[in-house]
């Protein structure tokens, strides 16, 4: 395998990431983009937030081509957190518009370097790095990130799939009570509780 074409389909699965992050916002008001879904108050504009910060960070500082526009420092601890959650004066269009400006600098640095290239990382224990550590982790992030964003989107309204375009339809109410009952009584009868 030659690393243009390990590189491209890196970049590729990482575009795809970064949509499937941000089509799961689309059709949602503000309240249900920005409210804590999960204990520790995960939730979906956070998310993208998140995203974007560590993709600026991650592709620009990392290998000395930083992001042309202000960031929290990585060690600021009264900062920590705060990228995981939208103020009320942070504007859905505000965050998304960011994120997408991070992805042109990512694509330009992606780019502009070969993916043996050498970065460093001084949050990490072996910081010494290359493009090709950065794009697998961030691959990685952005899915598990995308993951989330899938089960939370499902919560809201359960709507489910990667893009618009392949979004899945949306199942008789009474079959998906039925189909969660069969697991459930299965779940029970494998915990002895039948």
């Amino acid at each position: 395998m030659t690393d243009d074409y390990a590189k491209e389909r890196l970049h590729y699965n990482l575009r795809k990431a970064r949509e499937a992050v941000l089509w799961k916002l689309d059709g949602l008001g503000e309240y249900d983009i920005r409210r804590p879904l999960t204990w520790t108050g995960t939730n979906l504009l956070g998310l993208v937030k998140h995203l974007s910060l560590w993709e600026a960070r991650y592709f620009g500082d990392v290998f000395d081509r930083p992001f042309p526009e202000p960031l929290p420092r990585w060690d600021d601890d009264d900062a920590r957190g705060a990228d995981m959650w939208a103020t009320e004066q942070e504007t859905r269009s505000e965050i998304i518009d960011h994120y997408r400006r991070v992805w042109a600098h990512t694509d330009a640095t992606i780019a502009a370097l070969a993916l043996d290239a050498p970065g460093h990382v001084p949050w990490w224990s072996s910081p010494d790095v290359q493009l090709f550590d950065i794009m697998v982790h961030m691959l990685g992030e952005t899915a598990r990130h995308a993951g989330h964003a899938d089960i939370l989107r499902e919560g809201l309204d359960h709507a489910t799939g990667t893009t618009a375009a392949s979004a899945l339809p949306q199942p008789d109410a009474a079959a998906m009570d039925a189909y969660r009952a069969e697991i459930e009584a299965a779940a029970k009868a494998a915990a002895g509780d039948a």
